[in-house]
């Protein structure tokens, strides 16, 4: 975590946290993965600089509002941006059919899959809001993964605080472990909603 980071959430505390998260989620780039913010504040709760229900209200609360400002954003202009878009931007109208395919064939799962990935959480909201994914549809599903994703970030870092001094030097691994946890935790939301699918059939 860079000290100018880790000063500007310990001075400003849960308005710090606000302004990360936000403009990550939003689209802005941020030299830091919001991962890493949560697992510090994780920690910051753990030495009692923050209160961890609080910080964790905070987090779901910034994500909810960014990735709902980009969704609404992409699902009123998608269009508008599709047709005047640069000729360097990925999506093409063939792309976009391919993926409202996808979501179509595999239906909600597609979604809160994609919103509980690191790396790719933010595309598919603006892949929801271009293939206006309806927000009745999409903001339930948002709410759910944006729950789970942000406590467990911010409870890992609150059980890694008794060796964050060890965490904090090895950020990148601690962000692979983090990946390698919501991989196993989507597998087993999967294993129980399939089963449960498997169950109603018999």
């Amino acid at each position: 975590m860079p000290d100018e980071i880790s000063s500007f959430i310990i001075k400003y505390g849960y308005l710090a946290i606000c302004i990360l998260i936000f403009i990550q989620e939003i689209g802005i780039p941020n030299p830091v993965p919001n991962e890493i913010v949560l697992l510090y504040c994780g920690y910051l709760s753990f030495i009692h600089l923050l209160s961890l229900p609080i910080t964790i209200i905070v987090a779901i609360l910034s994500d909810l509002i960014a990735t709902a400002i980009l969704y609404f954003v992409f699902y009123h202009f998608g269009n508008y941006i599709i047709e005047n878009k640069p000729r360097w931007f990925p999506l093409s109208v063939t792309k976009l059919k391919k993926l409202e395919k996808k979501v179509n064939d595999k239906g909600l799962a597609f979604i809160f899959i994609g919103r509980m990935t690191p790396f790719i959480r933010g595309y598919v909201t603006v892949i929801a809001g271009l293939l206006r994914l309806k927000p009745k549809v999409f903001l339930p599903i948002t709410l759910f993964s944006t729950i789970i994703w942000c406590s467990i970030c911010i409870i890992g870092g609150f059980l890694l605080g008794p060796s964050w001094s060890l965490v904090a030097k090895n950020l990148l691994f601690s962000h692979v472990i983090l990946f390698i946890i919501f991989i196993a935790v989507i597998l087993i939301i999967i294993f129980f909603l399939t089963k449960g699918r498997i169950k109603s059939k018999d």
